[in-house]
């Protein structure tokens, strides 16, 4: 089996609109060269191992297992994550979440900057990266989540960012970040969605919130002026109808200047307030 009859094969046996790209990524990964590689040398022969290896990652791929969870790694910003089902696979539309942090940290030679429920790392490892002189603090409630973002910031080389367990603010120190960012669970219990595609194998714990989805945002909300310099923002990622109601919160609990920004679908995706002065 060369490249290409691979490429082929992988692809039949996914099938779906991503087929293609999915087969790319897996291949990739198993040959350790990029898709420029694979379009180049198309008639390059899999060793019996390598094929035994695609056979399998295919077959979990048919499964419905994602991408990220077969090859242990996911692309987000300009960083290579390391990615594990101990948390959600970071999205592309999180990066939105980091261009609206690093505009509002533009005008600061330096600043403290909060990530709650850090996942893989992404959010804050991103920032991190583009913000040296900045002092990046990531916190999440799963231990192996934390353990997680640790390895990912040293696969990175990224040395500004303290990584530790807390559940939202419960070790965090009160009055000292110019900006709070959180991607935290906003998803209803028993959402039909939880049952389809790549949900299905990422964990409850990192999707799901009490009540209509908004009891961890309304937690959040309801504690960080306490940990915002006057003048601070902070900015969550929610669900695309839940744009009203997290302005809301975001008004009952003192904050101005608030607002909500659209991802490239047109959806409400980012809520965001900032302390009074």
């Amino acid at each position: 089996m060369n490249v290409q009859q691979a490429l082929e094969f992988a692809q039949s046996k996914i099938m779906g609109d991503q087929a293609l790209v999915d087969a790319r990524y897996l291949l990739s990964d198993i040959l350790q060269r990029d898709f420029t590689w694979l379009k180049t040398w198309p008639d390059k022969l899999l060793t019996q191992a390598q094929k035994n290896q695609l056979e399998n990652s295919v077959q979990r791929r048919a499964s419905g297992e994602p991408v990220a969870y077969i090859t242990g790694e996911k692309e987000f910003w300009t960083l290579r994550l390391e990615t594990n089902s101990s948390t959600l696979i970071p999205r592309p539309e999180t990066e939105l979440l980091v261009e609206k942090a690093l505009e509002f940290l533009n005008p600061f030679d330096s600043a403290k900057v909060l990530d709650l429920g850090t996942g893989t790392g992404a959010i804050a490892l991103a920032i991190a990266s583009e913000r040296v002189n900045d002092q990046i603090i990531a916190s999440d409630f799963q231990a192996d989540a934390v353990a997680l973002a640790q390895r990912n910031a040293r696969l990175n080389q990224l040395n500004n960012v303290t990584i530790f367990q807390s559940d939202w603010f419960s070790n965090i120190e009160k009055s000292q970040f110019e900006l709070i960012v959180s991607n935290p669970p906003y998803v209803v219990a028993g959402d039909p969605h939880l049952s389809q595609g790549d949900l299905i194998f990422e964990p409850d714990s990192a999707l799901v919130s009490a009540g209509d989805g908004l009891a961890d945002i309304n937690k959040i909300i309801s504690q960080a002026m306490d940990y915002l310099q006057p003048a601070g923002k902070l900015m969550i990622e929610h669900g695309f109808e839940q744009g009203a109601k997290v302005r809301k919160l975001f008004k009952q609990f003192g904050f101005e200047q608030i607002e909500t920004i659209c991802d490239l679908s047109k959806l409400d995706r980012i809520t965001m307030g900032s302390t009074p002065c």
